[in-house]
């Protein structure tokens, strides 16, 4: 931050729905993979709050309004590649909500906590019920995951470090800094 730049205010940025939404869809996405093998109920009902909270999700950002809705937080693909190489030359910008990867990460792990879920719910079908490529997709979409999560918590930890902001205790408070103009920042959701 520059001498004449005035100091960044906290601003309430994620209501606590989205909190809610996000810590719901993550634990139980948490406890889903923990119960794959021989969680049998615990695995089956976990998954389907996972779903449900991804599906909630995904209308929010269809349906929604303001950080809750996809057309105001997810770029094209020259602004993700501009962005990724700010990043690469360390004059990346603040945004006040989903940076351009970050919302390109959500996008991924919410198609993939859908596609887990939709054929997790198949499998529990008289129709699909045994059925090889129903059980063996639904276990590579759930493995599929735990990269897309490693990727996302990477993520969180390299954007904290690199712009000193805590932003898993924002995603648990609600609130994230919010730059001035003057020194680069972007207050796009």
């Amino acid at each position: 931050m520059n001498a004449t730049a005035p100091p960044a205010a906290a601003q309430l940025v994620w209501s606590v729905p989205v909190r809610l939404l996000h810590w719901t869809l993550a634990l139980s996405m948490i406890a889903s993979f923990v119960t794959h093998e021989g969680g049998g109920t615990l695995h089956e009902w976990t998954g389907y709050v996972a779903l449900a909270a991804a599906l909630v999700r995904v209308a929010m950002g269809l349906f929604g309004s303001g950080l809750w809705r996809f057309s105001g937080f997810v770029r094209g693909l020259r602004a993700t590649r501009d962005y990724a190489l700010a990043v690469w030359q360390r004059r990346e910008w603040h945004y006040v909500g989903h940076n351009p990867l970050g919302a390109w990460m959500v996008l991924a792990l919410l198609a993939d906590a859908v596609a887990t879920g939709f054929t997790g719910w198949l499998y529990t079908t008289d129709r699909f019920w045994g059925v090889a490529w129903v059980e063996e997709l639904h276990g590579a979409l759930g493995h599929a995951l735990l990269p897309l999560l490693a990727l996302h918590v990477a993520g969180v930890v390299f954007t904290s470090l690199r712009q000193r902001e805590n932003l898993v205790a924002s995603m648990l408070h609600g609130r994230k800094r919010v730059e001035s103009s003057a020194n680069g920042s972007r207050a796009e959701t």
